[in-house]
């Protein structure tokens, strides 16, 4: 099966726009979708983009509101009507106990799934334990068994090391996929990256001027 990796942060709009869709495909053509929640804003400020409290509230209305609502009706995807409430809350339980159940499978694509449809759909908070022990008892974990998982060093150091492996590979915001030496940034790109699948697209050929610092 191939691979198909996917960068993304546990409370990003828009991977929840296109994570029903993502796994819809993965089913379809095989894939074996390789999980990798990252902190956010570290790899996308690396990459030039401004922190959200720096962008112009024009900015801010059209990419973070009208078109989260323009995606969510032509995705068929339920959404609340504004920024959720605790979205500037911490989400690394959240994707920790993601990483508590692995990288890839059908239990990690559920919780993965059901975290960001929790936070954009019902307005939770990713950083509240009981919110977050009441979602995976639900999935049909043991909470107590995956919280103690997810409070072990080795999965912090897997969190801080998906985001090495983002900035490393240029990764430029959520959600990321990466097929072989192919990437797709943003969920709008996944009919793009369902042609790759199935037929590739010709090696690239473009070059660019070296970027100039200012």
């Amino acid at each position: 099966m191939t691979e198909l990796i996917y960068y993304y942060s546990a409370h990003s709009a828009f991977a929840y726009l296109g994570s029903a869709r993502l796994m819809d495909l993965c089913v379809a053509h095989d894939l074996t979708l390789v999980h990798r929640p990252i902190p956010l804003s570290p790899v996308v400020e690396a990459q030039g983009s401004l922190p959200f409290a720096a962008r112009t509230q024009g900015h801010v209305d059209y990419f973070f509101g009208r078109e989260i609502e323009r995606w969510a009706e032509w995705r068929g995807v339920p959404v609340v009507p504004f920024r959720p409430t605790h979205h500037d809350a911490d989400y690394a339980l959240a994707s920790h106990l993601i990483l508590a159940l692995g990288d890839r499978g059908a239990a990690v694509d559920a919780l993965a799934h059901a975290v960001l449809e929790a936070h954009w759909r019902d307005d939770a908070d990713l950083s509240d334990a009981d919110t977050l022990s009441a979602l995976v008892a639900q999935l049909g974990h043991d909470p107590a068994t995956l919280f103690a998982r997810a409070a072990q060093p080795d999965i912090a150091a897997r969190y801080a090391q998906n985001a090495n492996d983002a900035l490393a590979a240029q990764v430029m915001g959520s959600p990321t996929y990466v097929m072989g030496s192919e990437m797709f940034y943003g969920q709008d790109r996944l009919e793009m990256l369902e042609r790759a699948v199935t037929t590739p697209f010709e090696p690239s050929r473009w070059v660019n001027p070296p970027v100039q610092a200012t």
